[in-house]
């Protein structure tokens, strides 16, 4: 079977010895970028690679990106071959942050044209919760050959948005909290606010209390109600640096929205460029 959304913490579980599952931790925190790598080093799921945003999921940072610009993808692909991954590979990526970081590396094997790429349900937390294994082995890996099918029609740029709702033919939706969302604070960002027309979604009512995705039929219910049933192929995804929106674009297509993309700049990205509008409120 194939996984191309969500996968269990049984079906992860009962596939930890099969090779051609691949595993990455993508643990990372914006308030200490060591910290993922060093609670990956503490103990990880065995077999697990680790993914560090900044270093392998995002380009250096220019002064007219966002926070995370986009990967070089030729070095992305590269990497993902030395790290084991092959075009038949069923890769599982997890954090502990309920997929805020790992539906990063997913969109992005997505983006190549790798369809076998789940987030873990419930992530590292479900895990220890049930009471599997952990390690601090390093995974022994043989490299592999992984080729990319790129398809830049996964994200748009930020004229492409700006154009999009000029002419009302896109649906943005923000994933960032509803505080930062109104500008009432901006911690990470120097300006705060948000797009105008934008619509927003916190990431976190994706997910139940316990951190597991909600059923489908809800997600579905809740996105077509913000949308007004909008086609999924013109809603794009946003937050304040093209990391947690993929959350939401996960979200979708785990329940059946499928199509939907990634303005992948974001906030930080949009108001490098003094001459957009922002607004704050609602």
């Amino acid at each position: 079977m194939t996984y191309n959304t969500l996968v269990s913490i049984t079906a992860l579980a009962e596939q930890l010895n099969n090779s051609h599952w691949v595993i990455f931790d993508c643990r990372f925190s914006l308030a200490d970028s060591e910290a993922g790598g060093k609670a990956y080093r503490q103990a990880h799921i065995p077999g697990a690679r680790y993914a560090d945003l900044n270093r392998d999921l995002s380009s250096p940072v220019k002064s007219y990106t966002g926070r995370h610009p986009l990967p070089d993808f030729s070095s992305l692909a590269k990497q993902l071959g030395l790290w084991g991954v092959n075009n038949r590979s069923q890769v599982v990526v997890y954090d502990a942050a309920g997929g805020a970081f790992a539906g990063r590396l997913w969109w992005l094997l997505r983006s190549m044209g790798h369809e076998r790429a789940a987030v873990l349900d419930g992530g590292l937390r479900q895990w220890q919760k049930l009471g599997l294994p952990l390690t601090t082995a390093l995974p022994k890996v043989s490299s592999s050959h992984f080729r990319s099918y790129l398809d830049p029609k996964q994200w748009l740029s930020a004229r492409e948005v700006e154009d999009g709702l000029a002419t009302q033919s896109i649906t943005l939706i923000d994933a960032r909290t509803p505080e930062r969302f109104q500008g009432l604070q901006e911690p990470i960002d120097p300006v705060a606010g948000h797009i105008p027309k934008a619509l927003n979604r916190p990431f976190q009512l994706n997910l139940t209390k316990d951190g597991l995705f909600l059923p489908a039929e809800q997600l579905q219910a809740q996105f077509n109600s913000l949308t007004h049933s909008a086609p999924a192929k013109q809603i794009v995804h946003m937050c304040g640096s093209g990391v947690t929106g993929c959350h939401n674009l996960l979200a979708m297509e785990a329940a059946g929205l499928n199509g939907s993309k990634l303005y992948a700049g974001s906030w930080s990205e949009w108001i490098v460029n003094r001459n957009r509008s922002i607004q704050t409120g609602f």
